[in-house]
C-alpha cells in the first residue's frame, strides 16, 4: 500500500486535504490524524470491515476496545442508550478536550469498536483538524494511537510514519500535539464515576466538577487483567520501547546516587545505557544516553515529551533505559501510569 502523507497547518487549514482524508474514511479506508493528546489512527466506527484494518495495521488484540471520536455533542445521542447528569455535566465543562467517558452503547455501535461488550467509549477531540476530519466524514470515527500496538504512543507525524508508512492510506501531518498522553478514560455507567486511564483531566479536576471518583484498581496493579478491558491500555504491556526500562523510585538524591551505579556497572558490561532525567538532574549524570524528559516543577513538560523521549531511545539503539520516577500528584499519576506500563511494572526504589 502507498500511504499519502500530507502536512497542514493547524492555523491555516487546508480544506481540500480535509476533504480527501474524509473521503478515504468514507470509503472504508484507514488515516492517521493529530488530536490534542496524540496521534490517532482513524476508520469509520459504524463499519466493521474498516474497523479490521486498524486492528490488523496495528497489530492490536481484538478483545483491546477502541474510542469512537465525534465533532460536536448532537453526534453522541445515536451512539449511546443513555446519558446521566454527571456525565453531562462533565460533557459540559471538558468537551472538546482529552476527557474519554464509558456510555451504554446504542445498536448502532459493531461489537469489533467495544470487543463485545455492552458499552462504549466517546470523546470529541480538542483539536481543529481531528474535528474537521470527523465533521467531513459524516461519520464518527474510531481511533486508538496511531503506532504498533505496544510501541511508545506517537505526539508526532514522524512517528507515525516510522511506524504505519505503507499500512494506512494517509497520514495527516498536523505538528506536534499538546498533551502528549492518551485521555483519561472515565466509566459513567456507574452510580460513582470510575477512572479506567488516567490522563490530561486530573481525579482532583473531575472531582471538583462532580464529587466522588473511584480509580479502578487495575490502574494501580502489577498483575494482568484477565478480563476484556473496559478501556484501552488497561490489559496489555503499552507504550514500551524496544530497549528494557527500569525506574527508580525514592528520593531524588538516593535515585540520582543508584541510577548513576547501575549505569556504571551495565556500560562495563558493554551494554548501552539510556538516562531518563530531568532538567533539575540531568547535569548529575556523566554515563550513558542522557535525555532530559521535562521540568519536575512542570510536569505537563514531561507529559507532553515522555513518549518522544522513549522513541530516541529507541533511536539512540540503547538496550537498557534507566528512568527517574516522578510525582504521583494530579497530571503525574498519568505519566507514571505509562512509564510503569512501558517498564512492565519493573520498579526498583531506593
Amino acid at each position: 500500500m502507498e500511504t499519502i502523507i500530507r502536512t497542514i497547518d493547524y492555523d491555516n487549514m487546508d480544506l481540500e486535504i480535509i476533504k480527501q482524508a474524509a473521503k478515504i474514511i468514507k470509503d472504508g479506508g484507514i488515516v492517521a490524524f493529530p488530536t490534542e493528546t496524540v496521534y490517532g489512527l482513524g476508520a469509520n466506527a459504524l463499519n466493521e470491515k474498516s474497523v479490521e484494518k486498524i486492528y490488523n495495521a496495528k497489530g492490536r488484540p481484538s478483545d483491546n476496545p477502541l474510542i469512537v471520536h465525534i465533532s460536536s455533542n448532537k453526534e453522541l445521542y445515536s451512539l449511546v442508550e443513555s446519558v446521566k447528569l454527571k456525565a453531562q455535566m462533565l460533557m459540559d465543562l471538558f468537551w472538546p478536550g482529552p476527557l474519554t467517558l464509558i456510555f451504554p452503547k446504542s445498536n448502532l455501535i459493531p461489537d469489533t469498536i467495544t470487543a463485545g461488550l455492552s458499552t462504549v467509549a466517546i470523546r470529541m477531540p480538542d483539536n481543529k483538524i481531528a474535528r474537521e476530519l470527523i465533521k467531513y466524514s459524516g461519520v464518527p470515527i474510531a481511533a486508538p494511537s496511531a503506532n504498533i500496538s505496544g510501541r511508545p504512543s506517537p505526539t508526532n507525524a514522524s512517528h507515525v510514519i516510522k511506524d504505519l508508512n505503507g499500512k494506512v492510506d494517509m497520514i495527516l501531518d498536523g505538528g506536534e500535539v499538546k498533551v502528549g498522553l492518551e485521555s483519561t478514560v472515565l466509566d459513567v455507567t456507574g452510580d460513582i464515576p470510575t477512572i479506567l486511564r488516567p490522563g490530561g483531566i486530573t481525579r482532583e479536576m473531575l472531582e471538583e466538577a462532580i464529587g466522588e471518583v473511584l480509580i479502578d484498581p487495575a490502574i494501580i496493579s502489577d498483575k494482568e487483567l484477565l478480563s476484556t478491558p473496559m478501556s484501552p491500555g488497561m490489559k496489555y504491556k503499552h507504550y514500551a520501547p524496544k530497549a528494557q526500562v527500569i525506574i527508580v523510585e525514592g528520593e531524588i538524591n538516593k535515585v540520582i546516587k543508584k541510577i548513576k551505579s547501575l549505569a556504571e556497572e551495565k556500560q562495563k558490561q558493554n551494554i548501552r545505557v539510556g538516562i531518563m532525567a530531568t532538567e533539575q538532574t540531568k547535569n548529575n549524570y556523566k554515563t550513558g544516553f542522557i535525555l532530559s524528559v521535562g521540568d519536575r516543577n512542570k510536569p505537563e513538560t514531561i507529559a507532553a515529551k515522555l513518549f518522544d523521549c522513549l522513541r530516541a531511545f529507541d533511536e539512540e539503539g540503547v538496550e537498557i533505559i534507566l528512568s527517574e520516577s516522578f510525582s504521583y500528584e494530579k497530571i503525574g499519576f498519568a505519566i507514571m501510569n505509562r512509564l510503569k506500563k512501558a517498564a512492565g511494572h519493573n520498579i526498583l526504589k531506593v
